[in-house]
């Protein structure tokens, strides 16, 4: 019987890893995917499932970090495999987080309760689309080592923050337009960027939105609802 060499046998379990990262990709993309389309739709039975299913892309994250871990006290891995080994570790946090926040959409589906939403959805798909295909491509790079890829997609997100601003905008028109209607800022979360990402600041929109709140006292104001 042939015994593979330490290298070959590495190789396998690296690239082991490796299809494990692909496959919770893939779990997140459909998160994104079923929990947009179920506020679209307003489907709680689909939003539950989003939700049901979080737990299944959970423990798919810890048991890549468990290989991950395993890997490189077993292998010491080379500075190179490390760097892999590393960045597996890193990118599986932020598909988890990437998770979490579709199981949060379907969360905000739920709260709607039997209420229609404020208006058909248009920049929120747009923005979950964008994010779904910098997902996919990201990860194609990943596994090209594609660097100069990876930076021409890191550039895409402005696109993103743009769709964000403008929905944010919009909802705040709205929340001005009509102060008892908590439609708005239920839909206010699901295009939040994550916990430590780079944004702008908004106080300049929180003053406006303020200063708005004050003049539509006097009814005589007339506001501009855009696309959500």
């Amino acid at each position: 019987m042939t015994v593979g060499s330490p290298r070959s046998h590495f190789d396998l379990q690296l690239q082991g890893l490796q299809d494990h990262l692909l496959l919770l990709s893939s779990m997140v993309d459909k998160a994104i995917s079923r929990s947009v389309e179920a506020l679209k739709r307003r489907d709680h039975a689909a939003a539950e499932k989003v939700i049901r299913d979080d737990q299944a892309i959970n423990q798919k994250r810890f048991e890549i970090e468990e290989r991950a871990l395993i890997l490189i006290a077993t292998q010491q891995p080379m500075a190179g495999d490390l760097r892999i080994i590393a960045a597996v570790i890193h990118i599986i946090t932020d598909l988890e987080r990437m998770a979490d926040h579709a199981a949060g959409i379907a969360k905000i589906n739920l709260l709607h309760g039997d209420q229609p939403l404020l208006k058909p959805l248009i920049d929120i798909p747009r923005m979950a689309d964008k994010c779904r295909d910098m997902l996919r491509r990201s990860m194609d790079a990943f596994l090209a080592r594609d660097a100069e890829a990876a930076r021409r997609i890191a550039a895409e997100d402005d696109e993103v923050d743009q769709l964000y601003d403008q929905v944010y905008h919009e909802l705040v028109m709205f929340m001005v337009s009509d102060p008892q209607d908590n439609r708005a800022g239920y839909l206010a979360p699901v295009g939040r960027p994550q916990p430590g990402a780079h944004r702008r600041p908004r106080d300049q929109h929180l003053r406006a939105s303020r200063v708005s709140r004050d003049r539509s006292d006097g009814g005589d104001e007339r506001l501009d609802l855009l696309t959500i």
